[in-house]
Order: C-alpha cells, then structure tokens, then sequence
C-alpha cells in the first residue's frame, strides 16, 4: 500500500467561485409553514447561506488541518484521507477514531493531543483518523460500501 503525504489547500479562485454562487443562490418560495416538518426552511438555509459566504474563515479551517499530518492512500481502488498522529511515547496503542454521517475528520481534531500526548505516557495513542469514504478528502467508491466493508478498509490502513 502506497502512502502519499498531503496538505490540503483549496485554491482562492474556488472560493471565489462559492462565495459568488452562494451570493447568487435562487431561492425558492417557502412553503406554507416553512418549518422543520416540511424540511429544512428556506430561511434557515439562506441565513447558513450568509454565515458561509461571508463569516466563515475556510483559511483558518485549512491552518487547523493541516497542522496534523495528513496522507492519502488507495484501499481498493478508492483514495482514502486521513490523519496520522503518532505519540511520541514508545508503546502507544494504535487507536482508530472514526466519523458518522454527515460528520468529517474535523471532529476529532480537539482532542489528538490528549490522546497522543497525555499526562500519563501509559495513557498514549498513535491516533488515526480516516475521512469515509466519499466525505471530506476521500474519493468516492465504485459500489456502495457498507459498514462492514468500511470497516475491512480501516483494517487494510490500519495493518
């Protein structure tokens, strides 16, 4: 299994390009109510909508990623994300953290320190974080995979 070092950098003219059609958005009416009964409200949407065009720092977000090590490799024909943190500590667990749906590697990165680096050596972990695939920074598959399958994925990247 090849394993290529990555850091993720978005270019500026992509994020030019979102902000312009989240700008540019068509919205449609809302519907009678307009609440969460019918789905997500319109109004809700269009405030998201604002936050991401204009407060949220996608920069800041990539500072704070790629201050871990990152790496991609192929499992099955499918490019797979994530994050390798090793203890400094000799005798470290290996340790898997995984995300659900619709959740990213981003969960996780609060708490990496602690876990490779705790006040009790004994308590270290080499940490592991894959994106799923199809989420985040992994490719998608050629046939659905279920959790069973992507669990025999994260057994492949964890051997």
């Amino acid at each position: 299994m090849s394993i290529e070092p990555f850091v993720l950098h978005v270019p500026q003219h992509e994020i030019d390009l979102l902000h312009s059609r989240l700008e540019h958005t068509r919205w449609p009416a809302p519907l009678p109510g307009d609440s969460w009964e019918t789905g997500v409200p319109v109004h809700y949407l269009k405030h998201l909508a604002g936050l991401w065009r204009t407060d949220y720092d996608w920069r800041a977000r990539e500072t704070r990623l790629n201050a871990f090590p990152q790496f991609t490799t192929s499992i099955d024909g499918t490019r797979i994300h994530f994050v390798h943190v090793r203890s400094p500590h000799p005798g470290a667990l290996p340790l898997i953290l995984t995300h659900g749906w619709p959740g990213s590697v981003f969960e996780f990165l609060d708490i990496i320190d602690a876990l490779t680096d705790p006040a009790d050596p004994a308590d270290s972990f080499d940490v592991v974080v894959p994106s799923l695939p199809g989420f985040t920074l992994s490719g998608p598959t050629p046939e659905p995979w279920d959790t069973d399958r992507i669990a025999a994925a994260w057994v492949s990247l964890m051997t």
